[in-house]
């Protein structure tokens, strides 16, 4: 089955159809993880986007029942060179060509996604459309569209839920939550309530947690002002630990820019050194918008990790409240583990606050 995939900038690729036979339009990325991409198919943060995968072959092992990052994926398409015809894995349940179908998201093999790919490095993310048919009037329809700014509140959980266990009780704001970040919480034997992404900070408060989680999540930082002011009310009183789209909220409400990258950074491959120590760690990203390096105030903020290629901001902290963030995904799924440490220092964070807190109420 022949089908298009068109962009803004009037490029026409041709290819062969897989997944859902429907016509899609969004934002069109690339990934340059080389597996991975069950995990990155059902990351919300790919809310709206078309995905391009720049390894060669995807597919070849299928999907599984463990690897999931949401229930209900929301990216709009999928983009190959070439879709593996049979997928061979002790743990495959399923083909990505039927669990596309099943999900009701079109696929496009058989394109160069290296040429694609060098396109979007030069001209920057776009609008782009997979469709059965390439004519001016689908050009004139892709130009019209206006990209929706509720990406947050579209993967937001409507209602607070738990995943109980009897550690340390961690409030989890979603934002469009991976799974993975669960998984480590449960690793960690914590008692965590999920909670939407406008949740009030009285809300937060009255919930007793020792910590709070701010979870990544697609789009604009800036199109969600309701967390900005929570995140205001409640640095101070409880520690926080933010991911991804979560570091960029900790910024903004802390008096920092945030600014749309060219073509995002989105993969498993990003070195990122600690500042403090030299340290180096190969990470995993995603994420289309960066805090300005510029705009942070050092007298409040430090900042902790600089990503080696273009020096992006990777991580803050608060120099007089127990808050730090950073821009990759510790939790590493799909990824390296190199990060997975930051989940410990979140929980020893907590532990010092707590053991502060009692001995300014009692005294040494």
């Amino acid at each position: 089955m022949k089908r298009y995939l068109i962009l803004e900038d009037g490029s026409v690729f041709e290819g062969t159809g897989f997944g859902a036979p429907v016509t899609t339009t969004g934002e069109i990325v690339f990934n340059t993880g080389m597996s991975g991409y069950q995990e990155t198919i059902t990351d919300q943060s790919y809310n709206g986007q078309i995905v391009t995968f720049t390894y060669p072959l995807i597919g070849n092992y299928g999907i599984n029942r463990d690897d999931y990052e949401s229930i209900i994926p929301t990216c709009k398409g999928v983009v190959v060179h070439e879709a593996a015809r049979r997928a061979s894995n002790w743990r495959n349940q399923l083909s990505l060509d039927e669990f596309l179908k099943a999900k009701k998201i079109p696929g496009i093999s058989g394109i160069d996604t290296r040429a694609l790919t060098k396109r979007i490095r030069s001209e920057g993310t776009m609008k782009a459309s997979i469709m059965d048919a390439a004519d001016d009037h689908a050009f004139d329809q892709l130009k019209a569209l206006v990209l929706p700014k509720n990406q947050v509140q579209q993967v937001s959980t409507s209602q607070a839920y738990p995943s109980p266990d009897m550690g340390r009780n961690i409030v989890v704001v979603d934002f469009g939550l991976k799974h993975s970040i669960l998984r480590e919480f449960s690793r960690r034997n914590c008692n965590v309530t999920v909670v939407p992404y406008n949740t009030s900070a009285a809300e937060i408060l009255n919930l007793d947690p020792d910590g709070v989680m701010l979870t990544n999540g697609p789009g604009d930082p800036t199109d969600v002002p309701e967390a900005i002011e929570m995140i205001q009310s409640i640095q101070g009183k409880i520690p926080i630990f933010g991911i991804c789209l979560g570091h960029q909220l900790l910024a903004l409400a802390n008096g920092c820019e945030t600014y749309k990258m060219r073509f995002g950074h989105r993969g498993f491959n990003h070195p990122v050194r600690e500042i403090a120590t030299g340290r180096i760690d190969f990470t995993s990203q995603n994420h289309g918008y960066a805090v300005r390096a510029a705009s942070v105030d050092k007298d409040q903020l430090m900042i902790t990790h600089e990503e080696i290629n273009d020096h992006s901001v990777e991580g803050l902290r608060h120099r007089f409240y127990p808050a730090f963030s950073v821009q990759f995904h510790p939790d590493a799924a799909p990824g390296p583990h190199d990060a997975h440490h930051l989940f410990d220092e979140f929980m020893e964070m907590i532990d010092a606050f707590k053991l502060k807190q009692k001995q300014e109420k009692f005294g040494d």
